[in-house]
């Protein structure tokens, strides 16, 4: 007979399973003298940290034995989804590797040494705000060799360190790596990995975001589900532009493919061009520019064909057929790289979003601002490194 009793007591939750044997066997004759009794074994006690019907996320779950060792526990939410954990070397506690995620519904089996058994529930409150994530590499993806994971959140992280735990990039060739943080274009917080050199042509790589039960801390609110993604590293193609030849030179596996002739931003001033090592962000194709809308009144307003993105503050690479007479003579353009319709429509066709691109020569305003693209390249390696959260030291995938 097998009797399950609960008791709370200061809010925890005690369970108990006592298992009694019964009395043993005769053939009907003896004195009583001669009958065995089997001792019914002392109930197993076994306490939840959390227990009732809103109880507060975000934190571990812990199960502890009052008597004997714990042999197996097990927490599932109303998915049948488990929360992993470890018992203690002593045997005595539970404990769950991850947080308790908000507006969940737990289910917790507990079994000992002898076979005995409890079991409990409890729900988590949901939460009063949500974080939520941006990653700009999508699932089943190829990108070039420059190109980072980067996540931008909705709302601010404070508790950078906590947020970084639960983030785990993993490839195929042992690439060494680590995030940073740092502040987006807009303004809100970001973290991104980066190898430690370029990619490695032909990497698989995994990322998983671990961030369901995490709080992001004051003004951020709690994040309600996990992430994940996972892409590959495509040819090895890099780009250089000169500002002092208006050349710009186009590499794949180390082997010159092309030299184009362009023109890059007019020196001194606001439409002199970024310089430094920026990553091709997008290939938006025929897009309208207007030079409103990055503070340069009426210079420009027009349709043009083959943009790719180098920063979120409108630097592209593209076809500038109205500028011909200046391609590799003169850099006059309002801040872009501008080529032939031929040039660009070949150039285009050939790269890939996360290809790197570096701007080399005088006349440029300097490097952009690390979060105005993909700028962590222009740091060193220890650099970026003390940017992580954690200790800085560079952790391998």
């Amino acid at each position: 007979m097998s009797r399950i009793r609960r008791t709370a007591m200061a809010g925890t939750a005690l369970l108990a399973a006592s298992l009694t044997a019964c009395s043993g066997g005769s053939d009907g004759g003896g004195d009583d003298k001669d009958k065995t009794e089997l001792k019914p074994k002392a109930p197993m006690a076994v306490s939840v940290d959390q227990t009732g019907g809103q109880v507060t996320a975000g934190r571990p779950v812990t199960v502890t034995v009052a008597d004997g060792k714990l042999a197996q526990v097990k927490v599932t939410d109303a998915k049948g989804a488990e929360l992993p954990g470890k018992i203690s070397d002593d045997g005595r506690t539970w404990t769950s590797e991850r947080n308790a995620a908000p507006g969940a519904e737990y289910r917790v089996e507990a079994q000992n040494g002898d076979s005995q058994s409890a079991t409990t529930r409890f729900r988590t409150s949901a939460a009063d705000k949500v974080n939520k994530v941006s990653i700009n590499i999508s699932k089943g993806s190829s990108v070039g060799v420059a190109m980072p994971v980067s996540l931008v959140f909705d709302n601010p992280v404070t508790n950078k360190a906590e947020v970084e735990k639960q983030l785990k990039v993993t490839t195929s060739n042992n690439t060494e790596g680590t995030w940073g943080w740092i502040k987006d274009y807009s303004g809100n917080d970001r973290v991104d990995w980066r190898p430690r050199e370029y990619w490695r042509s032909g990497t698989d790589v995994k990322v998983e975001m671990h961030l369901n039960g995490v709080d992001s801390g004051k003004g951020g609110g709690m994040f309600t589900r996990d992430y994940d993604t996972e892409f590959k590293i495509g040819k090895d193609r890099r780009i250089q532009v000169s500002l002092d030849t208006k050349r710009m030179s186009v590499t794949q596996d180390g082997r010159q493919l092309a030299t184009v002739p362009i023109s890059a931003g007019t020196p001194g001033g606001k439409k002199a061009s970024w310089s430094g090592k920026m990553v091709i962000m997008s290939k938006e194709g025929t897009i309208r520019m207007d030079s409103r809308t990055v503070g340069l009144e009426n210079a420009y307003d027009k349709m043009v064909d083959y943009s790719m993105r180098l920063t979120w503050s409108g630097m592209y690479a593209h076809a500038a057929p109205w500028n011909e007479g200046a391609f590799g003579r003169v850099n006059s353009s309002s801040g872009c790289v501008g080529m032939s319709d031929a040039d660009a429509g070949e150039f285009f066709g050939q790269s890939q979003i996360g290809d790197a691109f570096e701007v080399v020569g005088e006349g440029s305003k300097g490097n952009a601002d690390i979060g105005n693209g993909y700028g962590e390249w222009n740091l060193s390696w220890d650099q970026w490194k003390a940017r992580s959260a954690l200790s800085g030291t560079p952790r391998n995938g």
